[in-house]
């Protein structure tokens, strides 16, 4: 069964969220004051509703308590943003994520109520600052502080070699899990020899894996 998500409000972020988790095969319901808003977005998700979520009456409307995921992507009004938060988990929500674009309003923002809060355009600036300071890097995902999966071109140098001739796990403490072909992942093995129009995936310490391409 798809996962069911609402998404309040339809700023950049709110609208590209609700986008690509339609695209994902999810049940997407979407609210926002503004009705031009609403109307463009309206043709590609599951449900479209114009309404104020600062409202009570609207949110219960909504029976917030049957989405798996509520999302609140407010951004220009903090205090919108902590109220709807408040007010979902008070109707029943199970999950609640919301939006925020500085520590202290996170802080406030999981202190009365927030699942979980993300921080799009931080997160962004990180990633796309990770992936362009590791030379040949197409893909970039965080797994923890410290620790990523890079998505590489092969060193040039690397092409008729195997990771066992290369030594790559003791010479730049890095492991290769993996290659991508066609847009499909597939394993690697010891024996493999790369090619020049390889892509690996490799997983390790963002430093360690910029020395080993370097």
């Amino acid at each position: 069964m798809a996962a069911t998500f609402l998404v309040i409000g339809l700023g950049r972020f709110g609208s590209n969220l609700a986008l690509k988790l339609m695209d994902s095969g999810s049940e997407v319901m979407v609210i926002d004051s503004d009705e031009e808003a609403v109307n463009h977005i309206a043709p590609y998700v599951t449900q479209a509703k114009i309404g104020d979520c600062m409202d009570e009456e609207v949110l219960r409307s909504l029976d917030v308590a049957s989405f798996d995921f509520c999302f609140v992507c407010i951004s220009d009004n903090f205090q919108s943003s902590l109220e709807i938060t408040s007010l979902l988990k008070e109707l029943g929500a199970p999950m609640v994520i919301s939006k925020a674009d500085k520590d202290l309003h996170a802080r406030l923002l999981l202190k009365i109520g927030a699942d979980e809060v993300v921080f799009p355009e931080r997160d962004m600036a990180q990633r796309t600052a990770m992936r362009f300071s590791v030379n040949g890097a197409l893909e970039y995902i965080e797994l923890a502080p410290g620790y990523a999966i890079f998505e590489l071109d092969v060193p040039d140098h690397w092409a008729g070699q195997t990771i066992i001739d290369l030594d790559i796990r003791r010479r730049w403490n890095v492991n290769v899990i993996g290659r991508k072909e066609d847009g499909a992942i597939l394993p690697i093995d010891v024996g493999f020899r790369f090619k020049a129009d390889t892509h690996i995936l490799v997983a390790g310490r963002p430093d360690d894996v910029a020395k080993m391409v370097k």
